[in-house]
């Protein structure tokens, strides 16, 4: 299985937060929580969900939601859940 290092997962999350938090500014890190980010209410998270599933090609369990403390804890579970074929990119996506 390919894994993509940690700190790629983490620079492609950021860009995901980015784009749901119209914040071309923003920089998260592995304990980010929603309390780091003002704009994170219920309607931004499930939206960063959807984006970070479509975006990695992969589905979270909704138990697997709840358990997620901070942005590192959604970074492991996308390492662990990344297929062969690596994601594209956002700017592919969006052609």
């Amino acid at each position: 299985m390919c894994m993509k290092s940690t700190d790629d997962v983490l620079r492609d999350v950021n860009e995901i937060f980015k784009k749901v938090f119209e914040n071309d500014n923003l920089s998260i890190g592995m304990e980010t929580t929603a309390n780091d980010i003002d704009a994170w209410d219920s309607l931004s998270h499930t939206l960063m969900i959807v984006e970070t599933e479509n975006y990695f090609k992969i589905r979270f369990k909704l138990n697997e939601l709840f358990t997620f403390k901070n942005v590192g804890d959604m970074v492991t579970a996308i390492q662990s859940k990344l297929e062969l074929s690596p994601p594209l990119s956002l700017t592919e996506q969006q052609r």
